[in-house]
């Protein structure tokens, strides 16, 4: 009784598998694993809790598109740093503030973008995104150089200015007219930056304008006209300016994090799709142990409310 019981069970794991695998027509990673690239704390107060951090926010946001996270620490050999590309399934850069260029943040990201570069050219696939400081870390490391300039958009909420390209884009493919309607007529996206890259700039750099199409623009408080989502034309990597997690996991009133119905679907959708890109990855951890270590569950957020605009951080 016990080895029919035994091989029921397996049977029906496979069959579970096989159905997975015929619905999106290859193998599908349905227990995906997200990093995301710590940072260095800035923020005199924060540095009181420790040396890196990672806002609560972004974990929620790939949590609630059905993945798990690993956050991933700075100052790492590039051996570990390969180890745990293994081992994950696509990775973040959060917003924040550091040098783009010369910081310890920038220097592992660049690590895990040759690396996701040499897996997918491999058809390893691998997907990317970055969030504000991230979307300009992405630009920084396909142009060779920082083309950001004042495009000031300080706690503003806008709507998009759509381009051709976004109604067929990847990132935007689960979106109902009605809703990209919205997404490009009401004040759906949070931004809280001061620099980018103006479309100009963009479509002058052929590296960037090869590498990723525009999905959106919109206008800084000066003016100029920057690049606010893109999307890679031949890799999964995709960059927001504004903030998509802020919609469910930021309140703090004195910002304009955008709360409506609308808003928090756009959110919704946008952290499905990247954890869908995810599921694409086959990459894992060769012992359970290790992957359980990893995850971010073995930490403790921090509440920071009355000293920043998030609501809880990570530190380590």
């Amino acid at each position: 009784m016990r080895r029919l019981l035994a091989f029921v069970r397996l049977f029906a794991v496979g069959v579970s598998v096989a159905l997975s695998t015929a619905a999106f027509g290859s193998p599908v990673n349905n227990r995906p694993i997200i990093g995301i690239l710590t940072q260095e704390v800035s923020n005199k107060d924060m540095a009181k809790l420790g040396k890196t951090y990672i806002p609560a926010s972004y974990v929620k946001y790939v949590e609630s598109g059905g993945s798990r996270v690993m956050p991933i620490r700075l100052n790492q050999s590039l051996a570990e740093y390969e180890k745990i590309f293994k081992s994950i399934n696509g990775m973040l850069f959060i917003g924040g503030s550091v040098n783009l260029e010369t910081s310890d943040y920038a220097r592992a990201a660049r690590a895990f973008y040759r690396l996701a570069l040499e897996a997918n050219d491999a058809g390893d696939y691998f997907p990317v995104w970055g969030t504000c400081m991230g979307f300009q870390l992405l630009t920084v490391l396909v142009a060779g150089h920082n083309l950001l300039s004042n495009t000031t958009a300080e706690n503003l909420a806008l709507p998009l200015n759509l381009t051709t390209e976004a109604p067929s884009s990847r990132m935007f493919e689960g979106f109902s007219a009605e809703l990209l309607k919205a997404l490009s007529q009401e004040n759906i996206t949070g931004n809280f930056h001061h620099y980018g890259v103006t479309e100009k700039d963009f479509r002058g750099n052929e590296k960037l304008e090869t590498f990723f199409s525009i999905l959106s623009t919109n206008v800084a408080e000066n003016g100029a006209e920057f690049v606010s989502t893109m999307e890679g034309r031949k890799y999964p990597f995709y960059g927001v300016q504004w903030h998509p997690e802020v919609n469910r996991f930021q309140w703090d009133p004195k910002l304009q994090f955008p709360h409506s119905k609308n808003a928090v679907r756009v959110s919704s959708l946008l952290a499905e799709f990247f954890v869908n890109e995810a599921r694409k990855s086959l990459h894992h951890f060769i012992k359970r142990k290790e992957e359980t270590a990893a995850l971010i569950y073995n930490y403790t957020p921090v509440y920071v409310g009355n000293f920043t605009g998030y609501e809880q951080c990570y530190f380590f």
